[in-house]
């Protein structure tokens, strides 16, 4: 694993803020960290390894993947991302694009794919004795998330910190909330970090795009705008304030 830099250093010091503001990880907790290969995980993947050194409260780590049954998911290139922070990976095979795109021919298909992902995601979790997995949405993610479910359902809000789930007795953590997504692509480019391409024939025309875009637009009018949106999740949704 690379020496940690700069970059890094802020990642960390957003993730550690999350991380005890939101009691995330505890002594002796065996965490499941979601690799999808993209930017988000990776980062996420070498921040809890990196936090591995010095955090005071002890745990263990290992990476799962759902091989969604696209062509071209390169499971060799997830295998190399783990060899080299020495952190055990798991892959599972899934019927997902089957389902999602052949059978089901979903047009806003992220909701189905994401839910048959998180059932195999915490099969995994259970067989390999976590009782928590960890998620890499990122701080744009949230805002995303919480526009989403405003424009489109009427709904405010968005995912939680952390979230327990009752059947399966497992913990979802997000250690990434604070981590604003332009600090991330940094880092994987400061480190010249691979990526797995887009498999997903919908990346880059879902609506959670057109959100993204939508706060671009907006922030150059208003630059404050993802920093009050964000203080107003906080403020006011129930599920954030768990401190």
């Amino acid at each position: 694993m690379k020496r940690i830099g700069a970059i890094m250093q802020r990642i960390l010091s957003h993730m550690r803020k999350a991380i005890e503001e939101y009691k995330m990880i505890q002594d002796g907790d065996k965490i499941a960290v979601c690799l999808s290969g993209g930017k988000d995980s990776i980062t996420l993947l070498h921040a809890l390894k990196a936090l591995q050194r010095f955090y005071p409260k002890k745990f263990e780590l290992i990476a799962v993947s759902i091989h969604p049954g696209f062509e071209f998911f390169d499971i060799d290139f997830l295998q190399k991302i783990c060899d080299a922070v020495e952190i055990p990976l798991f892959i599972e095979n899934s019927n997902a694009k089957e389902i999602v795109f052949d059978i089901r021919k979903e047009k806003n298909p992220c909701s189905l794919c994401a839910n048959l992902r998180r059932g195999v995601i915490n099969s995994i979790a259970i067989r390999e004795g976590c009782n928590k997995i960890a998620l890499g949405h990122n701080q744009d993610d949230v805002l995303e998330t919480f526009l989403l479910n405003l424009l489109y359902t009427g709904n405010i809000g968005t995912f939680s910190p952390v979230s327990y789930m009752d059947r399966s007795k497992i913990t979802l953590i997000r250690p990434l909330i604070y981590t604003p997504e332009k600090e991330i692509r940094r880092f994987i480019r400061k480190n010249d970090f691979t990526v797995m391409p887009k498999v997903c024939p919908m990346d880059g025309s879902s609506k959670r795009e057109d959100m993204k875009q939508l706060i671009f637009s907006l922030t150059k009018n208003i630059p404050m705008i993802r920093a009050n949106l964000f203080g107003a999740i906080q403020r006011n949704l129930k599920d954030w304030k768990i401190k």
